[in-house]
């Protein structure tokens, strides 16, 4: 039953994203308004309390011009930016199939194969319904890159290559891994491409908010940035995930992140109300 309802989900998006195809982006928002991006920060399995909070998001009728998205964060932001509804990523995520994805493959070359047919083979970034953009890390130069052009599946495959536990993605001269390496919450880059209010999503749980050690600075150089990404967002939601691991990827674990990720976007629901009504 898992197996046939995964397989109805990828029947569902690849129609989707052909439908998609020939969409135009506008430069600005719906009617010259001021844009809004989504952003979907990195955690592994912890991605599925970002399903949750969508959920909310979609109820506060807030339009969503563009999506950014670091490590798993690129799969669940890349899905919807193709248009998938947060029903479907639900459905999606408790199957059987989707633990299966990360769980049985340190290559990652299952990965690959099941990200083309949730896209419907190598579409590019144009054809999405929405802008996207993801993080990945180039080892060779130890610097951040911006995926924001080619084949989708390859560039959200290269977003979430954990270190050690997944093989690099080579693009061109590039050998890349996850994003949240040097950026996992890329509010920054959402500025970058002109959005006026920002949605943030972040799976942390220690957020080394009173730790300044130059040790741990010298350890982790993106804190920096992750600090000043968290604070330049408009709505931040953080979903309580104090016991969840970025390998939890079990079938209950999942449903009770959801659900961690729908209370969250509830508390903030009162939030983005108020900004959908500066946006009419």
């Amino acid at each position: 039953m898992q197996k046939s309802l995964f397989f109805i989900v990828l029947l569902c998006v690849c129609m989707t994203v052909q439908a998609r195809k020939k969409v135009n982006h506008a430069s600005d928002g719906e009617g010259g308004r001021p844009k809004v991006a989504l952003v979907l920060g990195g955690g592994g399995a912890k991605g599925a309390s970002a399903v949750g909070v969508l959920k909310y998001v979609e109820k506060s009728g807030v339009p969503i011009d563009m999506v950014v998205g670091t490590s798993i964060g690129s799969i669940v932001g890349g899905l919807y930016a193709m248009g998938q509804t947060s029903e479907q990523l639900d459905s999606l995520f408790r199957t059987r199939a989707w633990a299966n994805l990360f769980t049985g493959s340190l290559m990652g070359d299952s990965i690959v194969r099941t990200l083309r047919d949730l896209t419907g083979g190598e579409v590019s970034f144009e054809s999405l319904q929405k802008p996207f953009r993801c993080v990945a890390v180039d080892m060779n130069r130890m610097k951040e890159v911006v995926l924001k052009e080619g084949d989708i599946a390859q560039a959200m495959r290269a977003s979430m290559a954990i270190p050690v536990v997944f093989k690099p993605v080579k693009i061109g001269n590039m050998k890349l891994v996850d994003g949240g390496v040097l950026n996992n919450l890329p509010v920054d880059v959402a500025r970058e491409m002109g959005a006026d209010y920002v949605i943030a999503v972040d799976l942390t749980v220690n957020k080394h908010e009173n730790n300044s050690s130059s040790l741990l600075s010298l350890l982790r150089p993106d804190l920096k940035k992750y600090q000043r990404n968290r604070k330049d967002a408009d709505i931040y939601i953080n979903p309580n995930l104090k016991g969840y691991g970025a390998e939890d990827f079990m079938p209950n674990k999942i449903a009770e992140m959801i659900d961690l990720g729908e209370k969250a976007g509830k508390a903030s629901l009162k939030e983005m109300k108020k900004l959908k009504k500066r946006l009419d």
